[in-house]
């Protein structure tokens, strides 16, 4: 092989150490330290999106309450996303709660004239009809 073939391939293999591999093994760990540190009280959020606070915590598994109810759910440390309660993080979600609710523009049956009705009843299409 070329000598230059050869540095090629370990500055190839080194891109991808570097790029890929590392930061998985630094998410791994940071999640398993997650994991380990989780106590009684603390609230968190499963990969399922449940949210709940931990009643009791055990070497594989966990109960959580997720509700004043008392309702307890037991589940795997490994379900486990975020401690604290995850939000969205999609912007246009953001923008729906910010927003107040639009009213509906169509007129209820209340509203409508009487001779929209009757035009309707001989088959043509209503005034309010967002078709006409």
């Amino acid at each position: 092989m070329d000598p230059t073939t050869i540095m090629m391939l370990v500055v190839l293999i080194g891109v991808f150490y570097f790029m890929i591999i590392r930061p998985e093994n630094k998410r791994k760990k940071a999640a398993q330290q997650l994991r380990d540190s989780l106590k009684k009280g603390d609230k968190l959020t499963t990969i399922g999106g449940i949210v709940g606070s931990i009643v009791q915590v055990n070497e594989d598994t966990i109960i959580i309450e997720t509700s004043e109810d008392r309702v307890r759910v037991e589940i795997t440390k490994w379900a486990v996303s975020t401690t604290g309660v995850q939000t969205s993080t999609d912007p246009k979600a953001k923008k729906q709660e910010s927003k107040p609710e639009e009213e509906s523009t169509a007129p209820t049956a209340e509203e409508r004239p009487a001779e929209t009705e009757r035009a309707a009843e001989d088959g043509e299409k209503k005034s309010w009809d967002p078709e006409v």
